[in-house]
Order: structure tokens, then sequence, then C-alpha cells
């Protein structure tokens, strides 16, 4: 392992569990709705393509489903008003993150994270979560033309950087982490923990899985030790 030169940090699922959150926004939304709630687990297993895919799930109950336009509509107003006044009650950051990015900034390593949340989500939860200072780029979900999986948002941090592909680092925790980062030639490592639609993010094969931020501070360590 070569020492990065530039780390890309996806958001919800690797640096900070907001679910909780969410799964109250949603089912918020669709009790104004009159419909049932669909509950935590489930929302847990939707996210990860942005708020408006998770409310087509929720609506439809299936991954690829698409709600009545007029349906939708009303349901992502609901969302959104419930999820912004409640980014942070119940969410948590996980453990080590603080230690793990602290350390990349001592290195001088520029950091960057890119997230499928929407921006107006995303700049307020990194600044509730005490995060936002140690990025020096932010990418939501809307901030381009395309999101994860497509490489742009990691291409475009790239170029931000002046990073070449075999100097960076994609750190994430689901298929449009790994897909994004595929696509883009970079290197990409995955959280075990995280969010991929239920199933075990080694089937994705990336480069490497960790179950905690603290083993993959260790493997950096380890690599900047090599030097």
């Amino acid at each position: 392992m070569q020492t990065p030169e530039l780390v890309i940090f996806d958001l919800d699922g690797t640096l900070i569990d907001s679910v909780p959150d969410i799964a109250v926004a949603v089912d918020a939304a669709l009790a104004e709705l009159d419909l049932a709630p669909v509950g935590e687990a489930r929302v847990r297993d939707w996210v990860g393509n942005g708020a408006a895919r998770l409310m087509h799930r929720a609506l439809t109950g299936a991954m690829q489903g698409e709600a009545a336009a007029e349906l939708f509509e009303r349901a992502m107003h609901a969302f959104n008003w419930h999820y912004s006044r409640r980014l942070w009650q119940d969410s948590h950051r996980y453990p080590g993150t603080r230690g793990l990015l602290e350390a990349l900034r001592a290195r001088g390593i520029p950091l960057a994270c890119v997230t499928n949340k929407p921006e107006r989500f995303t700049t307020p939860l990194l600044a509730e979560t005490g995060l936002a200072s140690y990025f020096d780029l932010v990418l939501a979900g809307d901030s381009l033309t395309a999101k994860k999986p497509d490489p742009l948002p990691l291409l475009t941090a790239m170029q931000r950087f002046d990073a070449a592909p075999g100097e960076t680092l994609m750190v994430g925790d689901s298929a449009a982490d790994v897909g994004a980062a595929r696509a883009a030639g970079v290197g990409v490592v995955c959280l075990s923990y995280g969010y991929n639609h239920g199933s075990d993010v080694r089937e994705l094969n990336p480069d490497r899985v960790f179950d905690s931020l603290g083993e993959l501070k260790h493997w950096l360590d380890e690599a900047a030790r090599c030097l």
C-alpha cells in the first residue's frame, strides 16, 4: 500500500450512522400520507443512492420502484421537512472517525467528502457532527450532474487536488463507492458495517475491507512507516 496523496470519504455508513434519524423522517413522511411506516431495518437496506431514490423505495417497497409523481412529490416535501429538523438527534459518528481524520490531516493529506446525500442535508450535518473542518472539499449528491457510482465526483476531486488515480484512495461502504472508484481507476477500501442494501460488501471485491476505522488507521499508519 502506497500512502495516498488524496483520500476521498463517503459519509453515511462510513463515517456516521445516520439511519436512525433518516428512518424517523421517512416514517413521519409516510404518516402524513396515511401510509404505514417501514421502520429502521428496511431503511437501513434502502439508503445509499440519495434521498429521492430512498423515498421511491419507501413508497413502493421495491429497490427499483417508481412511485406516482404526485405521491412522490408530497412524500419528498414531507421527508425534507422532517429530516432537516432532526439531522443529528439519534445518529452518531462511528468509533475512530476523528482519530483517523486527524491523523491524515496531520500528515498533510487532502481529504474530500463525496456523498450521495443532498447538499441541503450534507452541509449542516457535517457541521453538527463536528467533521466539516476536516474536509478540503465536499461534493454532495446534487453538487454535480452525476453522483456515485458515476466516477464524476471522484474525478472532480482528483482534478481539484491534482491527484493521479494511483495516488488516490476511496473509503466507503457500498456498491456506489466501489463502482465509482473502479470507474475512476482509484483504489478503494470499504467498512464492513455500513449500508450496502443488506449484502456483504466483500462480495463487491474492494481492495480491502475493514471492520472499523481504527483498523483502517492502523493500516495507513503501517503504510506510512514503510516509506
